[in-house]
């Protein structure tokens, strides 16, 4: 019953109890505007949904290659993937801190958190040399285990202030978006021509790398738990 109060108190008094209510708000407004292309525009709205349960399961190189494979443009793409991003961040790094402090336990979580805190361990004096520039140069580049989710923990880790850290990461991770905008297009522009169904097959290669890299890293992570 205290720990209940005790959070209830965070969520509206701590820094990261409001992002979590910030992003949680995002996500539903976001949902929303879902629906309501649904009632509006059902063919669209089918795309613009498998395009968002693409960037939450693969990422988003998979997400913004299949909104360039369904022939959404620049001005839908780029902007769905900032919000998207923008809400995962606002909801996992709060998460992350209560489950660090013991506020908020959840377990199906705890295994992903733990994961994302030992990538975040690996990397943290590496970043820490070069400070905020490294942190976004961090996020920024398309590496396995980086990007905004191991980021904003190295930025806890640091002791960054929270919100210098969302900004640090969020510009991280809008500039990653633009990057990928920018190949992707390129990439779709010249395969077209050649089969409509080239950036189709370039999502599922997305996928597939995606998957084998998570397999190995996790294969990697329980053979070293073993040795320790």
């Amino acid at each position: 019953m205290e720990r209940r109060n005790q959070l209830k108190v965070t969520l509206l008094a701590s820094s990261e109890g409001r992002l979590l209510l910030m992003g949680v708000a995002l996500a539903l407004i976001y949902a929303l505007w879902l629906v309501v292309k649904l009632v509006f525009s059902p063919e669209q709205s089918h795309v613009l949904t498998g395009m968002t349960a693409t960037g939450i399961v693969f990422g988003r190189a998979a997400c913004m290659a299949f909104g360039y494979s369904a022939g959404l443009g620049q001005g839908t793409i780029i902007p769905i993937c900032m919000i998207i991003e923008t809400a995962f961040v606002l909801i996992f790094y709060p998460l992350f801190v209560f489950s660090w402090r013991h506020l908020l336990v959840i377990k199906r979580l705890k295994k992903t958190f733990e994961r994302v805190h030992k990538a975040a361990e690996t990397h943290k004096d590496k970043i820490q040399r070069y400070g905020i520039i490294g942190l976004f140069v961090f996020v920024w580049f398309p590496f396995w285990m980086t990007g905004p989710a191991v980021g904003c923990v190295i930025g806890f880790l640091l002791g960054l202030r929270v919100w210098l850290n969302m900004t640090v990461v969020l510009a991280g991770t809008y500039a990653a978006i633009f990057g990928w905008a920018f190949f992707l297009r390129q990439f779709h522009d010249r395969v077209a021509s050649y089969s409509p169904y080239a950036t189709v097959a370039l999502v599922v290669l997305l996928a597939i790398i995606i998957m084998v890299g998570h397999l190995l890293h996790r294969t990697l992570h329980e053979n070293r738990k073993k040795k320790t």
